[in-house]
């Protein structure tokens, strides 16, 4: 499993526990509207969920910020390579021209 499957794994479990927290401050305006819990109650656990959200959407971004690092490395790697084998090639044609 490369590097860059495993950052976008990653991604994938954030973005289900995001909508997980979304689900949960749904079920808190559920019991507000049913009149289980008070307005302050309510405000309080939705700044909570909305906290953990935050942070999560936040390491999201670190996770695509490294994929995108990933790739560049990776074309990076590809160039250098590409050019080592251009080179093979003009050393090997020298060669033949000069015998």
């Amino acid at each position: 499993m490369s590097f860059e499957t495993r950052l976008q794994k990653g991604i994938t479990k954030k973005e289900v526990q995001m909508e997980k927290e979304k689900q949960k401050i749904d079920m808190l305006k559920e019991k507000l509207d049913s009149g289980k819990i008070t307005r302050a109650e309510f405000n309080i656990k939705k700044k909570h969920h909305e906290e953990t959200i935050k942070a999560m959407s936040s390491r999201m971004r670190t996770l695509q910020g490294g994929i995108t690092k990933e790739r560049r490395h990776q074309e990076e790697k590809a160039e250098e390579k590409k050019k080592k084998e251009e080179e093979k090639q003009k050393k090997k044609e020298e060669k033949k021209s000069s015998a």
